[in-house]
């Protein structure tokens, strides 16, 4: 069977800046299955799930992989903060690339929002200090300029293992309120120092500083094809304040553009839809945000859209103001979604869940501890689905 004709777009090939060709527009988005071992190596489990989704998508993306433990956010994530963590990585990287697919490892952390950090040190970090009351009372300790070098240098480390493991990329996120991100935004950083929010250029610093220092590994000791991604939440609000703006955000994303190759920014945030979300403040007011962020850095960097995408129509619609189309939880049910809307199947597409698919799906027994939480806030799954998965932690 052949592609329906008005989701042929989604299947031109695209080619990366580093010259990666990708033969679908489809991208797997990072998603934690939360199966990991408490010491955040890498499981049987963590290597079948990906194995099932080999063939999902040209350009695949790990959930959130831990550069420390004080920035550990799920309890049963996986780590790349020791070199004893690269073997299991190896198996994962080679299980995600079975089918031909590239396989990028998403280096994060989650600075005050590290809950693991919490519960088993009592500590948190981000720029300044900040007294919270969720998940537990607590105090946000301001990052020294000691801490802040080391945090560069586990970056930058943590690079290094990715490599080693033979992933083909590595993508650094500064999306929804982890710790680069909360460097740039003046609701989180209150700092008066050289990483401050005096100006542009100091709430940048810390952001360009770890990509400054990822790039330096990839130019030492990558592959030549080594793929460098971005992940970003173009403009954060509350209500009619403002931590950033989306021009704000643009002028960031130069300065990274400044010191390390980006091969492609992903754009996210909270709730449903964001694919499709309007700007909340300033001159963009009311126009969606892939399209202004689109139209500024088309040609200097490709664009992939995410959060919400989980149907054809909406990856077609997504694609007028990305590059890319990013899906994680509709590949969790549907693994085959690509598969079948490649074949002219799309009628075949099914997100539901049963019990009795877990073996077929290759989900683990105990996943998405922590994580159908976040799956309510993007309702890509059904209200149904949601309640089948609850029922595996339980």
């Amino acid at each position: 069977m052949k592609t329906s004709e008005q989701y042929r777009p989604l299947f031109k090939t695209f080619n990366l800046p580093n010259g990666t060709e990708l033969d679908n527009r489809f991208v797997l988005s990072p998603m934690i299955t939360n199966s990991s071992t408490m010491e955040g190596y890498v499981t049987r489990e963590d290597l079948a799930y990906a194995e099932r989704r080999a063939g999902s998508a040209p350009l695949q993306i790990t959930g959130a992989a831990y550069i420390e433990e004080y920035g550990q956010l799920f309890e049963y994530g996986f780590s790349i903060d020791d070199d004893r963590n690269i073997e299991g990585l190896k198996q994962l990287a080679q299980a995600m690339k079975k089918d031909g697919a590239k396989a990028i490892v998403q280096l994060t952390h989650a600075g005050r929002f590290a809950k693991i950090s919490l519960k088993d040190f009592g500590v948190v970090y981000g720029p300044s200090k900040m007294n919270l009351k969720s998940p537990v009372e607590h105090t946000v300790l301001p990052m020294t300029k000691r801490k802040i070098r080391h945090v560069i240098t586990q970056y930058a480390d943590a690079t290094r293992r990715a490599i080693k493991a033979g992933f083909d990329g590595v993508e650094i996120s500064s999306a929804q309120r982890l710790l680069i991100q909360t460097f740039f935004s003046t609701f989180s950083n209150k700092r008066d120092d050289e990483y401050g929010t005096q100006n542009l250029e100091n709430r940048s610093r810390f952001g360009m500083e770890v990509m400054e220092a990822v790039q330096k590994v990839i130019d030492k000791e990558a592959p030549q094809d080594f793929i460098l991604g971005f992940r970003g939440t173009p403009e954060e609000t509350r209500g009619n304040e403002i931590g950033y703006s989306v021009e704000d955000f643009i002028d960031f994303m130069n300065r990274i553009m400044e010191v390390a190759n980006i091969h492609y920014l992903a754009t996210a945030s909270w709730g449903k839809n964001i694919y499709k979300q309007t700007i909340r403040h300033g001159k963009y007011k009311g126009e969606f945000m892939n399209r202004v962020v689109y139209d500024h850095l088309a040609g200097q960097v490709p664009i992939m859209a995410t959060g919400g995408i989980n149907s054809p129509d909406k990856a077609l619609e997504a694609l007028e103001f990305a590059d890319l189309v990013g899906m994680s939880t509709p590949l969790v049910t549907e693994p085959d979604f690509v598969t079948k809307l490649k074949d002219g199947q799309e009628n075949q597409i099914n997100l539901g869940f049963s019990p009795e698919e877990l073996a077929d799906l290759a989900i683990p027994e105990r996943a998405f501890k922590d994580i159908v939480e976040l799956m309510d806030f993007g309702g890509s799954l059904s209200e149904e689905t949601r309640q089948e998965l609850r029922k595996l932690y339980k």
